[in-house]
């Protein structure tokens, strides 16, 4: 429990002059406009069992209760100051407010902010918190501690005078949602995150969806300085293009392959489980099965014993071999190989980014999939021993897997491949050392269940009513009053909510030590490139043409003119 310390006459902003609108708030009077502002954290001091508790609040509303005549400040050409020093008022802040205050509690270490239930007396003295004492009770972890991501700085202080740092373990245990409108910083602000996940007081496993292609800078950590542990450690960084990426057919279940597989009657749905079933039967140790395998085992399936005992093939199976057999043809999709394997993605101090811009968003789904269902798989044989060292599922260590425009895998009012899965990791994969992190522009898209299991928040700028709507159900830790700041939100503004904090804070996130590889491409600017000198001058020796001498016999003598062609030339 701490005891406050002392304090100068000028960290006192106002007088309390009651009990608010409900228990759990207080106003008091002012005539301090400077240090007063929506937001901002104040406290009272009470005598409880010989110790004095700072009961710290936050400002919710601010009224001007008393001024100056109107009729003073109608006129524009007078100062109402000068009128007022006419009639004797000469008080350097003649303006009276009412300040709100919604009581946040007194902080106890281990046990967080403790709500003291009783409201402060009349005529109590109201203190502005001063930046040591936010900075200690704010964060679950002090910066640079081990478990500890430094996010950024309270907005309404000087930059960086108040530090927010992140309690890790909350963070991925519990799992995250970053929820923001288009360009208000919010993948800026998951590099800044996947930044302190992989430095060295952290040295996390990562694991980025990257449907844009935006994370690939996250290369320089691996070689920046600022990441290098004073034990030699430096981050890795494995990017895998589509190119790269291959998913095992194996690894696919039935719901998978229907994905993959749009258009099919009922009848083809049916004979396709029926061949699933039967592959089944055959599984046994590694059996990894292809395309080939199930149009084999699909031919099976629609093969009927007519009343003579002959075989009778039904008419599904061609169709059906027709559609995996253009499966088979896709690059992502093969029968042994396979690179995306837990053991492959994940590992201590390193960030592993599935670049998937290039392909289609059925196929994103399904590889989502498998990897999601694969690790969780994985996490929890290993979990329980049942896994060997060598084994491609061996994962004797926590993961935390980051989901870029998450609303495309969970939808909430679409059938998705990964809702499912994610409902399971983001219920069940606090046991086992699997963290989720959701980012999407579409808060009010996503599926309600997914994200109401996100227990740490990053709420920034989103103006759309119907994400706004949202989040007053979704995410409750964030309080009505600070949703109501959404709007006015400037980029890289954030707000800090649930768990891996003490309490809801309005954040300044920090810049980045590595180039943000989302920036918006400047139009205009491309566009007078065009016209620059040496652009035209390019152009121009790239269209000109090219002179090519005649063939001509040994016997005729030299001509003097030459036939003439265009050529294409690749210019710097």
């Amino acid at each position: 429990m701490t005891s406050g310390p002392e304090f100068s006459a000028k960290a006192v902003v106002g007088t309390v002059k009651g009990p608010g609108d409900n228990g759990n708030q207080y106003v008091f009077i002012t005539s301090n406009n400077h240090h007063v502002k929506i937001g901002e954290y104040v406290y009272y001091q009470v005598n409880q069992a010989n110790k004095t508790l700072q009961i710290l609040g936050k400002i919710s509303e601010l009224r001007l209760i008393e001024h100056l005549p109107d009729r003073i400040f109608a006129d524009t050409e007078i100062s109402p100051q000068a009128i007022a020093a006419l009639v004797g008022f000469t008080d350097t802040n003649p303006e009276i407010y009412q300040v709100s205050v919604d009581v946040i509690g007194y902080f106890q270490k281990g046990l967080g902010f403790m709500n003291p239930r009783r409201a402060p007396n009349p005529g109590a003295r109201v203190f502005l918190a001063d930046d040591a004492m936010l900075q200690d009770i704010l964060n679950k972890k002090q910066p640079g501690e081990i478990g500890a991501a430094l996010i950024g700085s309270v907005l309404l202080r000087e930059q960086g005078a108040v530090q927010i740092a992140l309690d890790v373990k909350e963070l991925v245990s519990t799992h995250m949602a970053i929820l923001a409108g288009t360009g208000s910083g919010k993948s800026y602000t998951a590099g800044v995150l996947i930044e302190e996940l992989i430095a060295p007081n952290n040295r996390a496993a990562v694991l980025i969806f990257d449907p844009h292609g935006e994370y690939g800078t996250l290369q320089e950590l691996q070689t920046h300085e600022k990441f290098r542990g004073e034990d030699g450690y430096q981050p890795e960084v494995k990017v895998l293009t589509p190119d790269d990426i291959r998913i095992r057919m194996s690894s696919l279940d039935y719901y998978d392959l229907l994905t993959l597989l749009p258009g099919m009657s009922e009848r083809q749905q049916a004979i396709l489980n029926k061949a699933f079933r039967i592959l089944n039967k055959h599984r046994k140790g590694e059996f990894r099965w292809g395309v080939q395998d199930l149009i084999a085992a699909v031919n099976e399936a629609d093969t009927q014993m007519d009343d003579e005992g002959n075989e009778k093939k039904g008419s599904s199976a061609p169709a059906l071999e027709w559609k995996l057999e253009a499966l088979e043809r896709s690059k992502y999709f093969h029968t042994f190989e396979h690179s995306v394997a837990p053991r492959d993605l994940f590992r201590p101090g390193q960030v592993t980014v599935l670049q998937m811009n290039e392909i289609s968003q059925e196929e994103q789904q399904v590889i989502c999939a498998a990897v999601l269902r694969q690790t969780n798989q994985a996490r929890m044989n290993t979990h329980r021993q049942l896994t060997d060292r060598g084994d491609e599922n061996y994962l004797p260590y926590p993961v935390f897997i980051l989901l870029e425009e998450a609303h495309r895998f969970a939808p909430a009012h679409e059938p998705s491949r990964c809702k499912m899965i994610l409902r399971t990791i983001l219920s069940e994969g606090r046991k086992f050392g699997l963290g989720v992190g959701l980012i999407t522009q579409r808060p009010g898209k996503i599926d309600s269940d997914v994200l109401s299991q996100c227990m740490s928040q990053f709420i920034m700028r989103i103006i759309n009513p119907v994400d706004q709507d949202s989040l007053k159900y979704g995410v409750e830790a964030a309080g009505r009053d600070l949703l109501k700041e959404l709007p006015a939100l400037t980029k890289g503004q954030v707000i800090v909510s649930g768990a891996c904090v003490n309490t809801p804070v309005l954040c300044q996130v920090r810049k980045r030590h590595t180039q943000h590889g989302g920036e918006t491409m400047d139009a205009p600017n491309e566009w007078q490139k065009y016209f620059q000198q040496h652009h035209q001058a390019a152009r121009i020796l790239q269209d000109a043409p090219v002179a090519i001498p005649t063939t001509r016999s040994t016997t005729e003598p030299r001509s003097t003119t030459n036939g003439v062609r265009k050529r294409s030339r690749s210019v710097d």
